[in-house]
C-alpha cells in the first residue's frame, strides 16, 4: 500500500523503539518525528524536526521556548555524553501541583524541573532518553537500564512488545527480568526463553542480560496504550537462565 501524501509521523507518549521506528518508516515511506514531554510541561518541550538533526532513539532537540539540560544529583549540569537527570525550563513549565506544597518544591529547584527521566545529550545537542529513575534496576551494584535491553529484544524475529523490570534477589539486590509477548505465541516457551537468552547474551555485557523471562499472551497496558510495568506480577512457570554474575 502506498502513502503518496504521507510526508512524516509523529511519535510521543511513550519511548518508540528502534526497530518499530524503522519498520514504521519502511511501510509508509514517511519520516518518523519523536518528541519528548511531560504533563506538566504542556506538553512537549524537545522534538526531531524535518529540516534539524533527526535521529533515531533520540526525543531530538528542544523546542522554541524550552530549555533542557542533564543534572546530577546534586542539580550540577553532567558533560556530554553523561547519563543524568533530564531537568526542563521556560515558559512551558507548570507553576506547580495544586495544593500540593512540598511535591513542588520537590520537582522545581532554582526553577528548573525535574522530570525523573534519565537521559543524556550528544555533541550535536540532541537528547536522548535512557529510562525512568524508578525503573532503573540495580543488580550487584551495576545500573541496567531496562530499555536497553527492551530494544535489543524488538530485534528478535516475531516480538510484538515486551517488559524488563527488576525483581529482588537476596545474592544481587535485583535480578532482571522480562516479559515478552510474540505476535505468534511460541510452541515451546522454554525454548524460545532460551534462544532470547542466547540472542541478548551476543549484544550486551552480561551483568544486563535477564535471568528470568516469561512469555505472555500481551503485557497490562493503561488507557493510553502505555505498558504498567507495576502491575506485572511473574508466574511460577516463569523460565530462569542461571543467575550467574
Amino acid at each position: 500500500m502506498d502513502f503518496p501524501r504521507l510526508r512524516g509521523l509523529i511519535s510521543g507518549g511513550s519511548p518508540l523503539p528502534v526497530e518499530i521506528l524503522t519498520r514504521a518508516e519502511q511501510v509508509f515511506g514517511a519520516t518518523v518525528l519523536e518528541g519528548y514531554g511531560l504533563s506538566e510541561t504542556s506538553p512537549v518541550v524537545c522534538f526531531n524536526q524535518f529540516d534539524g538533526p533527526r535521529k533515531a532513539g533520540s526525543i531530538g532537540t528542544p523546542v522554541r521556548g524550552a530549555e533542557l539540560r542533564v543534572v546530577d544529583a546534586m542539580g550540577e549540569e553532567v558533560t556530554v555524553g553523561e547519563v543524568g537527570e533530564i531537568a526542563i525550563a521556560g515558559q512551558y513549565v507548570m507553576a506547580g501541583y495544586w495544593r500540593r506544597e512540598d511535591a513542588t518544591a520537590e520537582a522545581i529547584r532554582d526553577g528548573w524541573f525535574h522530570s525523573g527521566d534519565l537521559g543524556y545529550k550528544d555533541d550535536d545537542g540532541c537528547f536522548y532518553i535512557v529510562d525512568r529513575m524508578k525503573d532503573m534496576i540495580i543488580r550487584g551494584g551495576y545500573n541496567v537500564y531496562p530499555r536497553e535491553v527492551e530494544e535489543i529484544l524488538f530485534e528478535f524475529d516475531g516480538v510484538a512488545e515486551c517488559a524488563v523490570l527488576g525483581v529482588d534477589e537476596d545474592r544481587l539486590g535485583q535480578e532482571v527480568a522480562a516479559v515478552v509477548a510474540f505476535l505468534e505465541s511460541p510452541a515451546d516457551r522454554e525454548a524460545t526463553a532460551r534462544e532470547l537468552d542466547a540472542f541478548v547474551r551476543e549484544r550486551l555485557a552480561n551483568y544486563k542480560v535477564p535471568r528470568v523471562w516469561q512469555l505472555v499472551a500481551e503485557l497490562p497496558k493503561g488507557p493510553t496504550g502505555k505498558i504498567l510495568k507495576r502491575t506485572i506480577e511473574l508466574s511460577d512457570d516463569a523460565v530462569r537462565t542461571g543467575s550467574d554474575a
